[in-house]
């Protein structure tokens, strides 16, 4: 299978910050802005993949600067690395004063996709061919990462099996 620039997949959405996008705090519901990364992140995939995704994981979603309602917010996300039949998307979230043009990364995130068939299979895609720094070193940590899915999902599945469907009020 031939391989695929990085660059292939990238989304640049920019919005602005609305009064009933923020909370309590005056800042954006973090919640909004993960819905917003699911949606970004998910038209990489599908750009890089060329098949219907689905969300496998949500790896993390690290918030490091709160944005306002002054602020525009950035998303910018792109598929970082490939194994058998997953990939990861990288989406780094950018918030700008809009006075003053200062920009600052206020949040990152990794999610994970499977791309399926018309029957609903996982198929392959190409392997990611990395450019920048940026790409580069993500690519290069993108293996640990997958390892750590990987032993995170085994214990969610122990967990799964522990835990149960009763109703609340049946024991």
């Amino acid at each position: 299978m031939e391989s695929k620039f990085s660059k292939e997949s990238k989304v640049i959405r920019t919005s602005r910050v609305f009064p009933n996008d923020i909370n309590n705090h005056n800042t954006l519901f973090g919640g909004k802005l993960m819905s917003d990364v699911d949606m970004t992140a998910s038209i990489s995939a599908e750009r890089y993949s060329r098949h219907e995704v689905v969300t496998a994981s949500t790896d993390s979603v690290d918030f490091l600067s709160p944005i306002t309602e002054q602020d525009s917010v950035c998303f910018e996300s792109f598929v970082t690395w490939t194994g058998t039949s997953s990939m990861e998307v990288f989406v780094k979230i950018i918030g700008e004063e809009l006075k003053t043009g200062k920009r600052r990364i206020a949040a990152t995130a990794f999610l994970t996709f499977v791309a399926l068939d018309d029957e609903g299979n996982t198929v392959k895609f190409p392997r990611v061919i990395p450019e920048t720094d940026e790409e580069k070193k993500l690519y290069e940590t993108g293996s640990i990462r997958a390892e750590a899915r990987k032993a995170r999902r085994l214990k969610s599945k122990e967990l799964a099996n522990f835990l149960t469907t009763n109703k609340p009020w049946e024991k």
